[in-house]
C-alpha cells in the first residue's frame, strides 16, 4: 500500500491528469500526498544572453503557486492531506531527491503522449530520466482518449 505519494505538477493538462489518479486511490489513515512543482532556474537564459527580469521570474512562481494550490484543493475536497512543495532548480534532480527525502513509495507524473517513443527516449523527457533516478514505483498518468 502507498502511503507517501509524491505528484509532480507544472500546470500543464498532462499533470492535471497525475493530480486526477490521485483521485482513484482509496482514503487510507496516515497517507500523505505531496505536489510538488519545480520552476527552472533562470541561469540558462542568463547564459544564452538573455536578461530574464525579476518581476517577470515572480509573476510565475505566483501563477504556479495558485495553481500548485487549486490542485492541492481539490484533492483535499476529496479527503486526503496534501502538502505542496514549490521549488527552484532541474526537476529531475529536485523530484528525485525529494522521493528520497520524503520516502516516497509512489511517484505520479504526466505524460504527453504526442511525440513518437523513440525520440522521446533519444532525447530524455523528465518522466525516461526520472526512472533511472528513483527507487520507487512510477505511475505515468496519460490522456486515455482516443482519436
Amino acid at each position: 500500500m502507498y502511503q507517501r505519494i509524491l505528484v509532480a505538477f507544472d500546470g500543464s493538462p498532462e499533470s492535471r491528469l497525475a493530480v486526477d489518479e490521485c483521485s482513484h486511490l482509496t482514503l487510507v489513515s496516515g497517507r500523505e500526498i505531496h505536489l510538488v512543482c519545480v520552476l527552472h532556474d533562470p541561469s540558462p537564459y542568463l547564459l544564452a544572453g538573455e536578461f530574464v527580469p525579476e518581476p517577470a521570474l515572480a509573476v510565475d512562481r505566483t501563477r504556479m503557486d495558485a495553481d500548485l494550490k487549486e490542485a492541492a484543493a481539490s484533492l483535499t475536497e476529496r479527503g486526503f492531506s496534501v502538502t505542496t512543495h514549490l521549488e527552484d532548480g532541474e526537476p529531475v534532480d529536485v523530484i528525485a531527491r525529494m522521493v528520497e527525502s520524503l520516502k516516497v513509495d509512489l511517484l505520479i507524473l504526466g505524460h504527453r503522449r504526442t511525440k513518437k517513443f523513440a525520440l522521446r527516449w533519444w532525447r530524455g523527457s523528465v518522466d525516461s530520466l526520472l526512472i533511472e533516478r528513483v527507487r520507487c514505483t512510477i505511475m505515468i498518468a496519460g490522456d486515455n482518449a482516443r482519436h
